[in-house]
C-alpha cells in the first residue's frame, strides 16, 4: 500500500533528523539566542513552498517575538496558473538581482541571524538572501537538503549554493527529488515540508531554552485554548513584535 510506504519512508526522514541534526539545531539556536538577547532579530526567508515554515514559525502558537518572517507575496502563489500563479514565482525566484529590491524594505544588522529555507538551495532568491546577510556580517542558517547540496551543481553566477554560504546547515534529510514513494515511472508524495517544520519547531524550542538560561524572558504566543492566559497576553506579544520590527522597516 502506497500510503503505508509513505509513513515508513517519512519515519526514516524524521529519524535521520533526530539522529543527525541535534547538534546543528543547538548551534543555530545559539545564533538565534545571541541575536534576540542582543536586541537583534532572527529573520526567516523562503519562497515557493519554502514560505510554509516561515509562516509557521511566527506568529504561531508556541512561538515568540524575535523571529521575524520576511515574505514577498510575489514569491508566493495565490493561483496555480494565471496572475499570481506558480509559474510567475518560479521565474522570479530564479531571476538574479530581483530579491535585492525586496530586501531593500528592511534594515538588517550584524547582530541579526538569517534563516533561509530552500530544499534545492540553488535558486537565485535564497542564494542572494544568504549573500546579502553574509555581506552584513550576519549569521546564516540554511535549511536545505544536504544531499542535494552535495550532488547538485551551482546555478547562480556566484558559483555558490545556499549550503556553501551557511554558518550552519540544518539538513532536512530528504532526498533530492523530495518525493518518497515510487509509483510507476516517477516518485510522488513530498517530504520536505514536514521535515522543515520539524526542524523549525525544534529550533524554536531550543532558542527559547537558551534564552531562558540567559535570563531573557520569553513571552510565547498562546492558544486561546489555554484558559489560564487572558487575551491581554497575546496583545503584549504583538506589542513586543511591533517594537522590535518597526525600527527596521524602510
Amino acid at each position: 500500500m502506497s500510503a503505508e510506504k509513505y509513513f515508513v519512508e517519512a519515519q526514516k526522514v524524521y529519524d535521520r533528523i533526530r539522529n543527525t541534526q541535534l547538534g546543528n539545531i543547538q548551534k543555530a539556536a545559539g545564533f538565534s539566542a545571541n541575536s534576540i538577547a542582543g536586541g537583534g532579530l532572527v529573520h526567516l526567508f523562503g519562497s515557493g513552498h519554502s514560505v510554509i515554515p516561515v509562516l509557521d514559525v511566527f506568529p504561531r502558537y508556541g512561538s515568540f517575538a524575535g523571529f521575524h518572517p520576511i515574505m514577498d507575496p510575489r514569491l508566493m502563489w495565490f493561483n496555480v496558473v494565471g496572475p499570481g500563479g506558480a509559474r510567475e514565482l518560479l521565474h522570479l525566484e530564479r531571476t538574479e538581482g530581483y530579491i535585492q529590491h525586496f530586501l531593500s524594505n528592511f534594515q538588517f544588522e550584524a547582530i541579526d541571524t538569517m534563516v533561509v529555507y530552500s530544499h534545492g538551495g540553488l535558486n537565485a532568491a535564497p542564494v542572494e538572501v544568504a549573500l546579502h546577510a553574509k555581506s552584513l556580517g550576519m549569521k546564516v542558517v540554511a535549511v536545505t537538503s544536504a544531499e542535494n547540496a552535495r550532488l547538485a551543481r551551482a546555478t547562480h553566477s556566484s558559483g555558490k549554493k545556499l549550503a556553501d554560504l551557511a554558518d550552519v546547515v540544518l539538513d532536512n534529510c530528504c532526498p533530492p527529488q523530495d518525493s518518497l514513494v515510487q509509483v510507476g515511472d516517477f516518485p510522488v508524495a513530498a517530504s520536505s515540508t514536514f521535515a522543515v517544520i520539524t526542524l523549525s519547531m525544534a529550533l524554536v524550542a531550543e532558542t527559547a531554552t537558551q534564552l531562558q538560561a540567559r535570563g531573557v524572558k520569553v513571552r510565547p504566543f498562546v492558544s486561546p485554548n489555554v484558559t489560564s492566559t487572558g487575551p491581554e497576553h497575546n496583545r503584549q506579544v504583538f506589542d513586543e513584535y511591533i517594537q522590535m520590527v518597526r525600527p527596521r522597516l524602510r
